[in-house]
This record gives C-alpha cells, structure tokens and sequence, in this order.
C-alpha cells in the first residue's frame, strides 16, 4: 500500500486491498510517429479484494492534507466485479460516516454525486452515461465553495450546486462491494490551507506594529505544549516552557523584560472563560514601562485574538 494513506471502509464487510501494482496505461505524450507505442507499462494505484459484501465501500485516503477549494484529476480503469463495477473519487472527506464521493458505475451506465453523513446517502445526483469496463477514463472533481463540477473523460457532465455541509476535507479513491479498480496519473491543484491558529497570528501581526513575535501554543496528546502558530514559520512545533504549560492548564500570565523588549504569556480563552491555548507576545517596549502596563497591552491582544476564534475546536482547524 503507498504511504501517506489510510485504508478506509464505509458500510460493512472487510476493508480494500490497496497495493501499487503495473499496468498499460494510455501514454502521456503524443505518439511523434504512428509506430510509436500508444501506452507503456507504469506503477498504477490497485483495489484488488473481491469480498461481493453489499454495502461495502473500500476507499484509500490521503491524509498529509486537507483542502478547501481544490481541482483534482485522475485517471481511473474499472477491471471486474459481479456485484458491481465502480470506481470513484472521495472529498471533503471527515470520517467513513461523512464525506461526498463522484463516482462512475459500469454495470449502472451512470455517474453519481452524493454525500454521506453520519453514515447515510444523500442528495444523489445521477447522470446516464456509458462507462466501458477495461478501458482507462479521466476524471476530474472541482470544488469552489458549494460550486461542485464533474468532469468525465473531459466532458464536464455535472455542474451541481451543493448546500453546504462540508466546507473542507480530505480526498481519496473509492469503489464498492466487489469492484477491482485501477488509478493511475492524479493531479492535484489547490491552494494551501491557513490553519486557523496561524491565520489569527497573521491578522493580529498586520494590526500591531509593536509585536515584535506572536506566538500561540496548544497541548499535545500528552499535555506537552507547542507552538501551533508564529509570525516565524520555524518556530512551528517547538516545544513550550513551564510559562506555556501554566497558561493553558492554571490561567497563569507569566512576564519578562530585557534591553526595549517586553514579554507576556497568557491564556487564550474559549467562549467559556477556559483556557484553551497559550499565547506569549514580545513587544517593543519604551523607557519607564512597567509590568502592569505590558501585560495590559499585551491583554487587549488578547482581546482582539479571542474576539475571532472563540472554541479550541475552530482554533485547532
């Protein structure tokens, strides 16, 4: 199985068999003679269990990212199946009980659109249309806010208006029941997610002329605190100190002072008064400024940072 996956599966029954395997696929430059081969023989992404389970969907997710706005084309070749011949692709992907899929069915003569949430199939959308099992097919999924379109074989089939229910998500490779399915070349053309803590450090910077560092810091799995944002993109990941840690878990505002710099460490609150995260600001600071004074600016700072992002779930996105 490729790495930077997760092997997947909606609905009952055993999970996909996801290997990278060779196969003829259509060349991607064009023949400079009539001799010259129309396919060659390259590594294609394979589902290969044939377990006929109704309602069985094997997908293969991508997990280093998730997207918002995005394009995504792939090639894609349905092989076999009894129970059915699919093959599709899966996005705004949240878990196995929610997601929207776009896929091609050969036994059906159609390509469907519809979500899953929690765990149920809604809003299809199905298109007649003839998928030739052996034969590779292109398909391409775009995605700009709930504006969906569907592209088989270049021909754009489907432009649907889709309410939203989910606004990002993750993307991946789909069949059904006993489908043995192959995917080739896929691209990908999007724009790469702000997370919402660094976008909050990116707002606040453009406000404040005096922040000299800004800095957001979150518990790990283990209590350990990092830092999930900074106006110094090196800094991500790094670990906090003791300042940090009591922010987030007793509320505490820890303060320091060197040479015109000030530094503050506080709590970042959610909605409820609770801390949710540690934020330590280093101000340029001017002659006679006492420690009431920078943590009260740095406070209002704070102010300003809990007024846009208000739980731990929406910072942490």
């Amino acid at each position: 199985m490729p790495t930077g996956f997760d092997n997947v599966l909606a609905g009952s029954g055993p999970p996909g068999e996801w290997k990278v395997i060779e196969d003829e696929v259509p060349s991607a430059f064009t023949p400079l003679t009539d001799r010259a081969p129309v396919t060659t023989r390259r590594s294609v992404l394979a589902q290969l269990n044939q377990d006929p389970t109704d309602n069985r969907f094997p997908m293969l997710i991508y997990n280093g990212e998730t997207f918002d706005d995005f394009k995504l084309t792939t090639q894609f070749k349905i092989v076999s199946g009894v129970a059915e011949q699919m093959a599709g692709v899966v996005f705004r992907f949240q878990n196995a009980s929610n997601f929207y899929v776009v896929r091609a069915s050969a036994l059906g003569h159609n390509l469907r659109f519809y979500k899953m949430v929690n765990g149920q199939f809604m809003d299809p959308f199905t298109l007649g249309t003839n998928i030739t099992v052996g034969v590779w097919h292109t398909l391409t999924v775009q995605c700009e806010g709930i504006q969906i379109n569907c592209w088989l074989d270049d021909t754009l089939e489907m432009p649907l208006h889709v309410p939203t229910t989910f606004a990002t998500g993750k993307v991946g490779f789909w069949t059904m029941s006993d489908a043995v399915s192959y995917f080739g070349d896929t691209t990908m053309d999007y724009k790469p997610r702000v997370p919402a803590a660094q976008a909050l450090v990116n707002s606040i910077m453009q406000k404040q002329s005096r922040i000299l560092t800004l800095r957001i810091y979150a518990p790990d799995a283990r209590g350990e605190t990092h830092v999930i944002a900074s106006n110094d993109a090196k800094e991500i990941g790094q670990p906090g100190t003791d300042a940090e840690k009591a922010a987030v878990t007793d509320g505490t505002v820890s303060f320091g002072k060197s040479p015109g710099v000030v530094a503050v460490t506080l709590p970042l609150r959610d909605r409820n008064g609770d801390p949710m995260a540690a934020v330590r600001v280093r101000l340029k600071s001017f002659m006679g400024e006492t420690q009431d004074h920078a943590v009260s600016r740095a406070t209002q700072i704070i102010h300003d940072m809990q007024a846009q992002v208000t739980t731990a779930k929406d910072l942490m996105q």
